[in-house]
């Protein structure tokens, strides 16, 4: 490890002495890139030199002892310090997800239960909507399909980060895909009988245009009239459309804007989302590792978490994660969770090492 931050250093010594060169400067995209990788090596040689200090004062320290046995305690909080900088610098070398900075393409797909998953996948798409509010994130709702009782057949939303900047949604989010189980007695069970339904959650970094190139040729384009709410310009014309991926038969629809150009457009921001989550678990395989816990299946056997309203209890079965504070994650706090997914994540990255 100490091998690689010293290369690391190097090169960070080299990106500061070229980002000095105003030369290097007339090259907008050279020298952006340049400071994005000085600005990524940064927090990272700064530790190495904390620790490369404190192993320096701890020898001075070891050396004073044999005179003055005070300096003996002083050495052995350096090299505490010491350890903890190892660790740190342990994590800071963790590869970091190249997505972590993209905005979101988040689906909710109603599975198993009926109406009472349709309304279970709207509680959930409320969840998402309120968790981007707490982290002042924008939401847009893409598309959607509702049912007569409130709930949600199907739901689309992009997440993107608001202009404060910070971490991107998919940082956060991605740990979010799989099948979601419900246990509770739902507004249609006149017995007041408990019910277990499912909904699905997909989650997708957003690619944009110059990630992943669409073909005309590539895609057919239907159109049809709007079976959803929203007045009569939206039912009355042909403005909903569907594209058909050719290559890889992955279709999308979009009928929630009121002109076909509109919807046409929205349907390729998830498009070209799905092939560019596509594309990367095809050649990462351990993208392909990690995607397994997506939907594939909205079925109750496959699920990842479980939120019992009896017990107001959530749990996440991926980690063991357990906790009795359903009414306030159903309300969009979810970084409990989310942090408890995020720590193993990086746990098992650091095993890898």
């Amino acid at each position: 490890m100490f091998d690689r931050l010293g290369e690391l250093a190097g090169e960070h010594a080299e990106l500061e002495r070229a980002l000095a060169d105003p030369g290097v400067h007339a090259n907008a995209d050279q020298a952006r890139k340049l400071a994005k990788r000085y600005a990524e090596l940064t927090p990272i040689v700064a530790a190495f030199r904390e620790w490369q200090q404190a192993g320096e004062d701890e020898q001075a320290a070891r050396e004073l002892a044999a005179e003055d046995p005070a300096f003996a305690i002083e050495a052995d909080e350096l090299a505490k310090q010491r350890a903890g900088l190892e660790e740190r610098l342990r994590v800071l070398l963790v590869p970091k997800d190249p997505n972590d900075g993209k905005d979101t393409i988040l689906e909710v797909k109603a599975g198993e239960g009926g109406e009472e998953s349709a309304l279970f996948a709207s509680d959930l798409l409320r969840m998402y909507l309120r968790y981007a509010e707490r982290h002042g994130w924008k939401t847009e709702v893409i598309d959607s399909t509702g049912t007569g009782l409130g709930g949600v057949k199907d739901a689309t939303v992009a997440v993107k980060a608001g202009r404060g900047g910070g971490a991107g949604a998919w940082s956060r989010l991605k740990y979010e895909g799989g099948v979601h189980r419900v246990q509770r007695v739902p507004v249609t069970e006149s017995q007041g009988r408990i019910h277990t339904s499912a909904a699905g959650v997909l989650v997708m970094p957003e690619a944009d245009p110059v990630d992943v190139q669409v073909n005309d040729n590539d895609i057919k384009v239907d159109v049809f009239r709007s079976s959803g709410p929203g007045g009569q310009s939206v039912n009355t014309t042909d403005s909903a459309v569907r594209i058909t991926h050719l290559p890889t038969g992955i279709v999308v629809s979009c009928q929630n804007e009121k002109s076909q150009l509109q919807n046409k457009e929205q349907a390729l921001r998830v498009l070209r989302a799905r092939l560019l989550a596509q594309a990367e678990a095809d050649a990462d395989a351990k993208a392909s590792a990690e995607r397994k816990a997506q939907v594939r299946t909205v079925d109750r056997s496959e699920r990842v978490r479980t939120y019992n309203f009896p017990e107001n209890r959530i749990s996440d079965h991926r980690v063991g994660y357990k906790a009795y504070n359903l009414d306030q994650v159903i309300d969009g706090d979810l970084d409990g969770v989310i942090d408890a997914l995020a720590a193993a994540d990086l746990e098992a990255k650091l095993g890898d090492q």
